[in-house]
């Protein structure tokens, strides 16, 4: 069985709320549970927040919201390592038994279904154990990496 994860904490200091902010008449989060729904990959898709409001906007657009996370993984100095073992272990104690988890971030509107069946298709038919979405982008380099000779 496969899942998505839409990390989306609730304490954004830059763009408060900026998970469920209207973008082009939507909340920011439901573009990203849209493409996971229609990539028809995933047999539960969802949202880990600390948030009670993003909680139910997620499940307004068809996301599940099983848990919210634990205020030790929610602040702004925690990477998406704890928060995706956190919410796969919680599916695990639920006897969900998870071959493939897909992160996708909820602040990615541009993202589609069919961006997440290519990535799927390679994990499952490349020697690989993840795969990364890249777009090549002139700035901010802070938010960047390069491939080196090594690939």
């Amino acid at each position: 069985m496969n899942v998505a994860i839409i990390p989306a904490r609730g304490g954004s200091k830059r763009i408060p709320r900026k998970n469920i902010k209207n973008f082009h008449g939507k909340p920011l989060i439901s573009y990203s549970i849209q493409a996971a729904i229609d990539s028809r990959i995933f047999e539960k898709i969802i949202v880990s927040t600390d948030d009670e409001e993003i909680a139910n906007v997620a499940m307004q657009f068809g996301a599940e919201v099983p848990f919210l996370r634990p205020e030790n993984i929610s602040d702004d100095n925690t990477g998406i390592h704890p928060v995706m073992s956190h919410a796969l272990e919680i599916l695990s104690n639920q006897n969900f038994n998870c071959d493939y988890a897909c992160c996708i971030y909820a602040t990615a509107p541009m993202i589609e279904a069919k961006d997440i069946i290519k990535g799927f298709d390679l994990i499952q038919h490349e020697d690989c154990k993840s795969v990364l979405a890249a777009a090549e982008y002139n700035y901010p380099v802070e938010r960047s990496f390069f491939i080196n000779n090594t690939g």
